[in-house]
């Protein structure tokens, strides 16, 4: 069974590839290490998020320049790639490298519309390398750790607050990541916990608009907690989850120059987020298993940012792998319903009202062993 239904919970990583909290995307997943023997894999996610909103309040305020203007939709398609490789040395040692794009963002405001925020533009670019080892202590217990090798960009044009404008050049960063896992073969049991550390980034940052000028901006991702599991619950099915936890609420991107325009930061997130992965896998037959999920990602209130105005979400995902020999198949679809958000330009006044969002991510896995 196991060999089987496991590729079905692959559903859980191939497909949460949406608007998650904060900047996450990849889910920084290391399920590669579990696989058998030697292994190999290619993953692929596309998505596309349609994200509107329409401006609040009442005309002159300042605070609120358009109200009951729309914004049209301010959120990308992007895509997504990962690799992974797994080289088992004995029964006890095995190595994983493993290559993903664990953060991003991509806003777009739609220029031809009277919306206060049209024209404005923001795009966050990561890849990230992490090799591990994983010491496999007897049958049921294992330890896994090691480094993440991490690149950083990110580029935006902000019309409406003077024309304000930034470039910060990619930059590298190393983290660490370590964690455990507990086994039970004999029933597809497996619950694992990992730890990955912030990394630091120093971005030279060109701005342009109010204040400009050459300056470093600090920039440290998130450390975050992965709760994986999985069990049998009856001949051919399987139990899946996860529960991951991020640090956003230490996260920011605070240019020296868009600071002193506005007094704030770029982008900042107020609350932690953590977000939860169930679902079922069946095996059908020796070839095909199939696998239904949810997730869920509470809404915590309060103002979102103008370039990410989306609070939590709900989605629903389904998938399906094939199996031959050494070779495994895995797509998927998920859905997610988008939480809906209130944006602020200060003084505690809302200035707009982003609802009834969606996003739909559909993602492959090729998968090898040998």
């Amino acid at each position: 069974m196991k060999n089987f239904v496991s590729a079905a919970a692959m559903l859980a990583a191939t497909t949460s590839l949406a608007s998650a909290g904060g900047i996450d995307r990849s889910g920084q997943g290391i399920g590669i290490i579990f696989e058998k023997g030697n292994y190999a894999e290619l993953s692929f996610g596309s998505i596309s998020p349609t994200v509107s909103g329409v401006g609040a309040g009442t005309a002159p305020n300042p605070a609120q320049p358009t109200p009951g203007q729309a914004s049209g939709n301010m959120s990308g398609d992007y895509t997504l790639v990962g690799l992974g490789y797994k080289y088992q040395f004995n029964d006890k040692v095995s190595f994983s490298l493993i290559y993903d794009q664990p953060f991003g963002a991509d806003v777009n405001y739609p220029a031809a519309t009277t919306y206060f925020a049209r024209g404005s533009t923001a795009t966050l670019k990561s890849s990230a390398i992490t090799g591990l080892l994983r010491y496999q202590i007897d049958e049921n217990f294992s330890v896994h750790g090691g480094l993440r090798y991490q690149s950083l960009e990110a580029v935006a044009s902000i019309p409406f607050v003077g024309g304000y404008t930034a470039s910060a050049a990619k930059d590298y960063g190393v983290g660490y990541v370590f964690g455990g896992a507990y086994e039970r073969p004999d029933i597809a049991l497996r619950v694992a916990l990992t730890y990955s550390s912030e990394v630091s980034h120093a971005l030279s940052t060109v701005e342009g608009g109010p204040v400009p000028g050459t300056t470093t901006t600090n920039v440290d991702t998130p450390q975050s907690l992965n709760l994986d599991f999985q069990t049998g619950i009856a001949a051919d099915t399987l139990l899946f989850g996860s529960i991951r936890w991020v640090d956003w609420s230490d996260f920011r991107i605070a240019p020296r120059g868009y600071g002193l325009a506005t007094g704030n930061a770029l982008v900042s997130y107020a609350d932690d987020v953590i977000t939860y992965n169930i679902g079922v896998g069946r095996r059908f037959n020796e070839n095909w298993s199939g696998a239904v999920s949810l997730g869920y990602e509470k809404s915590n209130g309060g103002f979102s940012s103008n370039l990410g105005p989306t609070d939590g979400n709900i989605s629903l995902g389904l998938g399906g792998t094939y199996t031959n020999g050494g070779i495994k198949v895995t797509g998927g679809v998920r859905y997610i319903k988008i939480g809906n958000a209130q944006t602020t330009l200060g003084g505690g006044l809302p200035a707009s009202n982003f609802n009834d969002n969606k996003a739909i991510a559909v993602g492959f896995k090729v998968g090898y062993s040998y």
